[in-house]
């Protein structure tokens, strides 16, 4: 059964654990590993604490391999003449939980036309490499997400403590984020962000679920 990835329970009470982290065993793992600790360096470096900011770009980049995915998995399915076992929805569902991640952080951080550019072309260069990489190696481009989203959830736990510790004004809701997540009227950044890191963790589980299920199906043919 496929995991969904619709937005968490919206009183933001969840039993998704946030420190899960797969260790990356094989060789695939480690490339995946190690790629995303790649694009994790730069993004400390260019964003630092600005949070916000980093959210804006990184949920562009977020919202691509769920679309990519539910593509290829839906031509494969056509292709094949077989069900898709819920991997299309699942996966077009999470391209559309992170575009709104997106929308709603677009409204916090107000990014400027350089921003905007260098969102632009980080998902141009992007998309290319993850559909080229889906196509050949899609255990490894859900692994990559798997690891991308653990990061995600280190990235918001932090924009937490800053939001708390003061560094960071904890200003109210916007209205799409209070619409989407059905939040309090009088929401604030605070629960925004509570929200898309638990969204985030259930990205994260599902993609290193269908790793397991890909792992699955190979010995499955190997043992035919």
């Amino acid at each position: 059964m496929i995991l969904q990835t619709k937005p968490v329970p919206r009183d933001i009470r969840h039993d998704l654990a946030l420190d899960v982290h797969i260790k990356p065993i094989t060789t695939s793992d480690k490339i995946a590993y190690g790629f995303v600790r790649f694009l994790r360096f730069f993004a400390d470096k260019f964003f630092a604490k600005r949070y916000g900011h980093r959210a804006v770009v990184l949920e562009t980049v977020a919202a691509v391999p769920g679309m990519v995915g539910g593509l290829w998995q839906h031509l494969n399915a056509l292709r094949k003449m077989r069900d898709d076992d819920g991997w299309i929805r699942t996966l077009l569902d999470e391209a559309e939980n992170e575009r709104m991640h997106l929308m709603t952080f677009i409204e916090i951080a107000q990014p400027n036309r350089f921003e905007r550019l260098l969102i632009a072309v980080v998902q141009l260069v992007f998309y290319n490499c993850y559909f080229f990489l889906y196509l050949f190696a899609p255990r490894t481009a859900h692994r990559v997400v798997g690891y991308f989203e653990e990061e995600a959830v280190i990235s918001y736990t932090q924009y937490l403590n800053e939001i708390d510790a003061g560094r960071h004004e904890n200003v109210p809701a916007p209205q799409i984020a209070i619409d989407y997540w059905q939040l309090a009227d009088d929401a604030t950044l605070r629960d925004v962000v509570k929200a898309v890191r638990a969204d985030e963790a259930e990205h994260r589980d599902v993609n290193h679920y269908f790793v397991d299920e890909l792992d699955s199906r190979r010995a499955e043919r190997t043992n035919a």
